[in-house]
């Protein structure tokens, strides 16, 4: 059980899927939590994508691609590729998010959830082929 638990652990992808499950149930947890606060839609969507994009960058630098970032001053160029990639699927979620609830007339948290989907595949190609894409350990 051990060997298959390190063999599954060596495959960036699915520590990618579990941290990313991670980051999305920081995601909707958050913003559940928000809209039953009261916050409006939109902005409870902007303020738990952010908790989220917080939450990816350690867990994605650290566990998933395991980038070598030693110093605060290390992580500024990674962070700053990651926050531009995640605003942009931030945009396609809050639109997403939208579409669904406006548009089609669905339920928010529904809509929500759905978004997930193709936010978690751009995620994974920006932050694997454009954000860590140096420094890994071997």
């Amino acid at each position: 059980m051990t060997a298959l638990i390190k063999k599954l652990y060596a495959s960036d992808v699915v520590r990618y899927v579990f941290f990313g499950g991670c980051t999305t149930l920081v995601n909707l947890v958050s913003f559940f939590l928000l809209r039953q606060a009261g916050v409006q839609r939109d902005l409870a969507n902007v303020i738990s994508i952010i908790l989220a994009i917080l939450f990816a960058y350690v867990v994605n630098s650290k566990f998933v691609f395991q980038d070598k970032c030693e110093t605060l001053k290390d992580h500024i160029r990674p962070f700053c590729k990651f926050v531009g990639a995640r605003g942009v699927t931030m945009v396609i979620e809050v639109a997403g998010v939208w579409f669904f609830a406006e548009i089609i007339h669905m339920n928010d948290m529904v809509g929500k959830f759905i978004t997930q989907f193709v936010v978690l595949a751009l995620n994974y190609i920006f932050s694997k082929f454009l954000v860590f894409t140096s420094g890994r350990k071997s």
